[in-house]
């Protein structure tokens, strides 16, 4: 836009769950709820309009093998762009992505650094791969190279014992969160089984991820302290195709996927019963394709959670959680338009009919 180009944003524009106002203006790539004075080049986009979606869980510059080249790297934030999502909080990645900083094409990232796993406990190529006594001193490196998170590997399988099981004493993984903390950064764990949670927890960790694991001892624990919760349920759809995969070598680990993923839809909605925030991340960049944010939205209402507060997981309460503006006077004007009410209907937030990021029309 120019100097003085205009956006108006008209019809319904949802600041909040229950706020809903008319209009808005974006006036060099911010937002305004007053008429700007002697503004020329006006566009009017019309519609159902909502914060820029929000993906929790995502690894920009990963796939399947490690990290990818940059031009891999675009397409996978261009996918997650245009559909709606404008932030991602990256949960790990070997990759450096700041570049993507410069661009105001892309989505804005909130980066955890690179995984931080135990010696041959998780995919290869992904993590620092290390031993409990050096766990303080890497966590305290990847809070200082990310942006306010840090990501352990709290679970995987243990090929001795055929099944998972916890990666990190729970001494070491208090002193390492307390580390944290010190230095400004919030940690969340990646966890699928249920033997990690509770110490992690007591540890005084932020957020677990997937936590497929929850039970009814330690969902009580979680909404005590406020420990928040991405489910990922798009990418625990794939725990029978996981446990089918490896039957034939760890035959307890194969069952132990499968009863979990049964009980994932209770699981998430006993969590939300219990108070337990829980947003929107859909674990993109690894074997996932981006872009699945609607797909996960959708899940978390199949799961019971009512469809506003699934609404909410990906925009207005997951950007609070994270510490990001949404449709605020003066806030950089990153908003989604849809052609319907998606309060009414999530399904709508698998069409977006405009996507605006820092003021610009994009896609």
């Amino acid at each position: 836009m120019s100097e003085r180009a205009v956006l108006h944003v008209r019809g319904r524009v949802l600041v909040g769950p229950e706020e809903v106002r008319d209009e808005l203006w974006v006036v060099d790539g911010r937002i305004s709820y007053d008429r700007p004075a002697g503004a020329r080049d006006v566009r009017t986009v019309e519609g159902w309009a909502l914060p820029g979606l929000v993906d929790a869980h995502c690894h920009v510059g990963l796939d399947a093998h490690g990290l990818v080249a940059e031009d891999v790297s675009e397409k996978q934030a261009l996918t997650d762009r245009d559909a709606g999502t404008l932030l991602i909080r990256d949960a790990g990645s070997p990759s450096d992505t700041r570049w993507i900083d410069d661009r105001d094409d892309l989505p804005k990232i909130i980066r955890a650094g690179r995984h931080i796993a135990r010696t041959r406990r998780y995919i290869r190529n992904y993590a620092w791969e290390i031993e409990p006594e050096d766990l303080v001193a890497y966590v305290a490196q990847e809070a200082r190279r990310g942006d306010g998170w840090v990501k352990l590997v709290g679970d995987w399988i243990d090929r001795e014992a055929g099944d998972l099981s916890a990666c990190w004493p729970r001494e070491a993984a208090r002193a390492a969160i307390a580390e944290a903390h010190r230095l400004g950064a919030r940690v969340t764990a990646h966890c699928f089984a249920e033997d990690s949670l509770r110490d992690l927890v007591e540890a005084g960790i932020d957020c677990v991820e997937h936590a497929t694991g929850l039970t009814e001892d330690t969902i009580p624990l979680f909404a005590e302290r406020g420990v928040a919760i991405v489910p990922t349920l798009v990418n625990i759809a794939t725990f029978p195709r996981l446990a089918d995969g490896g039957e034939a070598r760890y035959p307890r680990w194969s069952a132990h996927m499968r009863r979990l993923h049964e009980r994932r839809y209770d699981t998430v909605r006993a969590a939300y019963d219990a108070g337990i925030p829980v947003y929107v991340g859909t674990d993109a960049g690894g074997s996932l394709a981006h872009g699945l944010v609607a797909g996960e939205v959708a899940e978390l209402v199949t799961a019971g959670i009512p469809p506003v507060m699934a609404l909410s997981a990906t925009t207005w309460g997951a950007r609070a959680w994270l510490g990001r503006p949404g449709l605020d006077e003066g806030a950089p004007a990153d908003l989604v338009v849809y052609e319907a009410d998606p309060r009414a209907d999530v399904q709508v937030l698998a069409a977006p009919r405009r996507v605006v990021l820092n003021g610009r029309v994009v896609g």
